[in-house]
């Protein structure tokens, strides 16, 4: 008995196909086939098989009870099909061979990917660098502002040392002036007083002169 299976509902990439096969095989049906296509935009599974009827029948009620741990099944339609089917052992090898491209078509995008990771990576670094060469640049002006600042400090501090010394002379000069001329004016004063006494004493002997004369002292 030859039949078609469609298997509908999210059944691509959860394994079914391998899952259908090792069904086949437990129940040892000469003549398997099974292949993922889409029918109206969604997902299905098209199964075809060639055997006894017994076996085939005992096919369909276990796929009907069971199925992949991660696929969703939302019906199963069954069929007559007319067609040619390939032996189970030779479904095996097609279905190896398939899986194994898939793998290395998985496997060529996987190194496209990491090529890409690897080239963002590579940028990624070269902004780092150039952000790390922004940094010591930043950091060299930094030193130099530093340096000039420090530079410009002492300058000052030693401006301010000279200008100080600068005017501890002069105000030295200026209280030696004003010390000198306090002694002169001292000498000034007693220089006058000196004279102003003794032209007080002349003045006061010619007054006792003139008294005693006149008989009074």
């Amino acid at each position: 008995m030859k039949l078609k299976i469609i298997i509908k509902g999210k059944v691509h990439d959860v394994g079914y196909r391998p899952f259908l096969l090792g069904l086949a095989e437990s129940l040892e049906i000469e003549r398997f086939f099974a292949d993922n296509v889409k029918i109206g935009g969604k997902q299905a599974v098209e199964v075809l098989v060639d055997d006894a009827d017994g076996k085939v029948n005992a096919f369909i009620d276990l796929i009907k009870r069971k199925k992949p741990e991660n696929a969703e099944v939302e019906g199963i339609d069954v069929e007559g099909y007319d067609g040619s089917v390939m032996k189970t052992e030779s479904y095996y090898r097609y279905l190896t061979a398939m899986q194994l491209a898939k793998i290395a078509t998985y496997g060529g995008r996987m190194l496209e990917k990491q090529d890409l990771m690897l080239e963002k990576q590579d940028a990624g670094l070269s902004k780092m660098d150039l952000m790390i060469e922004k940094q010591d640049e930043m950091l060299r002006k930094q030193d130099e502002t530093i340096k000039v600042i420090r530079e410009e400090g002492e300058k000052t501090r030693q401006t301010v040392r000279e200008e100080s010394e600068k005017t501890r002379v002069e105000l030295k000069g200026e209280i030696k002036g004003v010390k000198e001329e306090l002694v002169n004016l001292r000498l000034d004063l007693r220089e006058y007083m000196e004279s102003n006494l003794s032209k007080m004493r002349e003045e006061i002997a010619e007054i006792r002169e003139a008294l005693r004369r006149a008989g009074i002292m």
